[in-house]
């Protein structure tokens, strides 16, 4: 039985570990060959290692979303090793949170650069790649549809106290998502979104572990209060948290044929919770 991404060429950013990993594990399920990105090797290899066992392929570029070069060099990466691209997932990301009156601006230009800006200079770098690939199809007869998920956040929809950067930046990918959506139209491409809830992730788990996520030297602070997470599980209907793997499934909806002529949209992966 043919999978249903067989042959494509699948860009994951932030594929490393948590979501993004569940990401590229279930796009490579269904056939895809994927680029795998993570801030560091080791991660990205051990991604990659769990492509290679289950007979998929996929490649490493490694490094830091938000540098000027790395756009090109990620999908140069696809070009250069499976001579195409088929599927973009801009998923990469962290939070730094502070209440407005106490935030730096560094962390409000760090949530920008990397939720908002790094997906901009991806799809920038992109475009010229997509067009002769649609190009080159479309004269000949065929109609190839091409897919790109952002990942945004129930933050982004819906705002949320002490995240006045990453919400801000969250809700620009919808508006990014919705504009390249009619841009891209004419390429064949389906541009979606998908806005997470609580997924239970090591951004998301108890903070009194004390854990730190090391971005470009810099310790932020990882986890959520456990009282905090208590009370959020219990506002969402389904009673708890998503697993990467939901949180996967959710993104892979927008990239099989079934979503062909599904474009421009956001849709809310949070366990029936409408509202925050």
């Amino acid at each position: 039985m043919t999978k249903k991404l067989e042959g494509k060429v699948a860009l994951v950013s932030g594929s490393g570990r948590g979501i993004g990993r569940s990401i590229a594990l279930k796009l490579a399920s269904e056939g895809a060959r994927l680029v795998i990105n993570d801030l560091d090797t080791e991660p990205a290899e051990e991604t990659i290692a769990l492509i290679r066992e289950m007979g998929g392929e996929a490649v490493a570029c490694v490094g830091n979303v938000t540098h000027t070069d790395f756009a090109e060099r990620f999908v140069g990466t696809a070009v250069q090793e499976f001579k195409g691209l088929d599927i973009i997932i801009n998923n990469a990301g962290y939070t730094w949170d502070n209440v407005i009156q106490k935030m730096t601006d560094e962390q409000w230009y760090a949530m920008l650069d990397c939720h908002l800006t790094a997906p901009f200079r991806i799809l920038r770098a992109a475009q010229p790649v997509i067009k002769a690939l649609s190009k080159s199809e479309m004269d000949t007869g065929q109609r190839v549809m091409r897919k790109v998920v952002n990942i945004s956040s129930v933050a982004g929809l819906f705002g949320n106290a002490g995240q006045a950067n990453y919400s801000t930046a969250k809700a620009g990918i919808t508006g990014l998502t919705m504009t390249l959506a009619k841009e891209w139209g004419r390429l064949n491409v389906n541009v979606n979104c998908v806005a997470f809830g609580l997924i239970k992730t090591r951004l998301t788990h108890s903070a009194a572990a004390g854990e730190t996520a090391n971005i470009e030297g810099r310790e932020i602070k990882v986890g959520v209060n456990p009282g905090l997470m208590a009370a959020m599980e219990q506002a969402i209907p389904l009673g708890r948290g998503g697993s990467p793997e939901e949180a996967a499934g959710a993104v892979y909806l927008f990239c099989q044929p079934e979503s062909d002529y599904i474009s421009g949209q956001t849709l809310m992966c949070t366990g029936g919770l409408t509202g925050v």
